[in-house]
């Protein structure tokens, strides 16, 4: 079975800085496609960024830049660096594989909230 558990949100003023961390049980990350998603409110979830299997990572215009994703095989542990936070990078955070569909499952999700 899958499991997700993200941490790490928080309040934090324009400009600050968080990692997010994702605990992954039945995925094997060194071998997977794994994305971080956003949901901000009223809005549809959007993958921020993602890292393959062989490191290449990806990230979409509006946090390019300033976050990083990367991973630790050994903790089967992913991670997200949000470096410049703006206010509207608010939204909760979610990490999952690349391949989505109706029966994916989700975690809690982990909160951002960046204040002007």
């Amino acid at each position: 079975q899958v499991q997700l558990v993200e941490s790490g949100g928080g309040l934090v003023q324009a400009g600050g800085s968080l990692r997010l961390s994702c605990a992954v049980t039945g995925i094997t990350l060194r071998f997977s496609a794994m994305g971080w998603y956003r949901q901000a409110p009223g809005k549809q979830r959007e993958l921020v960024a993602s890292i393959l299997s062989g490191g290449l990572t990806n990230y979409t215009d509006s946090v390019k830049g300033r976050f990083t994703i990367f991973r630790d095989n050994a903790k089967n542990t992913m991670y997200l660096r949000m470096n410049s936070l703006k206010p509207e990078d608010t939204a909760d955070y979610y990490c999952n594989t690349l391949a989505l569909g109706t029966s994916t499952y989700w975690g809690q999700g982990t909160q951002v909230t960046v204040s002007s």
